[in-house]
């Protein structure tokens, strides 16, 4: 995937040293079935996954007293890691930049529901709350429905469909210096490039003021014009290119040093998935698009995954950052194993209590899946109410996870009923 952050990758205010992910690059972590597929269409007739919200449209419409998910089933599948995952919201929340994206607008009978950041901040330690009391799953429920109120996705489609595809956090071998071993790079930000305050790139700034639109990745990888701001070398143009599509990445050095680099800007072309261009041609079949199978054609025939990779034209930037919080989502908090998802912020409640309900992958065949994760990233291919993401670690096992998950379901958020709780003291 490309993971991303609140306005297209700008750095978090209140920990500038450490970057933050762009709408086209998520912090350390890869979606396979998003990222590299783009948004993947099934056979007809194609579900429009990416079909955005109608202008003035909300993502979130409540449900009834107790329909929506099975709260019961989603506390006997809360993974170990869903306590840390609670606090890494918390700590987000608690920063002073996080008011910045309420309240957010919820629909219910007759009207919308603003939420504000107090609310939302209250829902998530009301919740851990509760986590921590439950004695089981039903006495876990009941709480629950006497507290909350459940609020359903519409999906792309307005019925509350919604993709599920995984994500995970990679590494690479790099160097420092051009070798034969290392001949790819990746690239510093240029001092030309423009962004607004939110991070969303304007262009490119001439010696004159002016400001025009960048060229694209492939003009300015063989003209070139990033020449002098490489930072690390890949071993192969693919690798170089996942990192570009993820945002950052670990990277571990010819002599055993680890360094992290992070998402530092991006020229803001428009961006198409490599995996969706091989589905499109009919080069693989969409259920067996996933990283592997993308390394094996780029091993077989490199000129072709090169040309389809130039149809990407946005070009995304890079800067080393200290890595305390790897792997680090939009929020810029630490994204915990099938604890965190990733959703466009545009349009979910960022750091939010969220229900999964979907099938999982590494099973077979696929089990169903109910269980509670956090909202605490987002990615340029994770666009519209249609897009969810679930993080499924780090390394190669991780790895298989994520290629595997694709399965549509049903995604809800949970808030506190209004008056059920004060809202936490900022």
């Amino acid at each position: 995937m490309e993971t991303s952050v609140r306005g297209d990758g700008a750095l978090n205010e209140d920990r500038p040293s450490r970057p933050r992910r762009s709408g086209i690059g998520a912090l350390l972590c890869l979606t396979i079935a998003a990222a590299l597929a783009g948004c993947s269409a099934a056979p007809d007739p194609a579900p429009e996954y990416a079909r955005p919200l109608p202008p003035g449209g909300v993502a979130l419409r409540l449900v009834e007293p107790g329909t929506g998910p099975d709260l019961a089933e989603a506390w006997r599948n809360r993974d170990s890691g869903l306590l840390d995952s609670l606090e890494e919201s918390l700590e987000w929340y608690a920063a002073p930049s996080s008011r910045t994206k309420f309240p957010y607008e919820v629909a219910r009978p007759g009207g919308v529901r603003s939420i504000s950041h107090a609310e939302a901040q209250a829902s998530v330690a009301a919740f851990r709350d509760l986590l921590l009391r439950s004695r089981d799953a039903a006495e876990f429920e009941r709480m629950v429905r006497n507290r909350f109120e459940v609020y359903e996705s519409i999906g792309w489609d307005g019925s509350g469909t919604v993709l599920f595809t995984g994500y995970f956090a990679p590494e690479f071998d790099a160097s420092t210096t051009r070798t034969s071993a290392f001949t790819s790079p990746i690239h510093r930000r240029p001092p030309d490039l423009v962004t607004a305050p939110d991070g969303t790139p304007l262009g490119r700034r001439l010696e004159d003021g002016r400001i025009v639109p960048w060229a694209s990745r492939a003009e300015l990888m063989r003209s070139g014009a990033l020449d002098g701001l490489e930072l690390y070398y890949l071993p192969n143009g693919l690798d170089a290119y996942l990192i570009e599509v993820n945002g950052s990445a670990k990277l571990r050095l010819p002599d055993g040093t680890i360094r992290h680099v992070g998402y530092a800007g991006k020229t803001g072309r428009p961006y198409v998935g490599l995996g969706q261009s091989l589905v499109d041609e009919g080069i693989v079949p969409e259920d067996r698009l996933n990283l592997a199978a993308i390394r094996r054609l780029h091993r077989e025939d490199p000129a072709l995954i090169r040309r389809l990779m130039d149809r990407n034209e946005n070009c995304v930037f890079f800067m080393d950052y200290d890595g305390e919080d790897w792997p680090e989502g939009s929020l810029g908090v630490r994204v915990t194993p099938r604890a965190s998802i990733a959703t466009d912020k545009k349009v979910y409640p960022p750091g939010a209590v969220a229900v999964v309900d979907t099938r999982r992958a590494g099973h077979d065949p696929r089990e169903d899946f109910t269980a509670f994760l956090l909202d605490q990233d987002t990615g340029g291919a994770i666009q519209a109410p249609g897009r969810c993401d679930i993080f499924m670690g780090i390394g190669p096992q991780a790895e298989v996870l994520a290629g595997g998950q694709y399965a549509e379901g049903e995604l809800y958020y949970l808030f506190l009923a209004p008056g059920a709780s004060p809202p936490a003291t900022p």
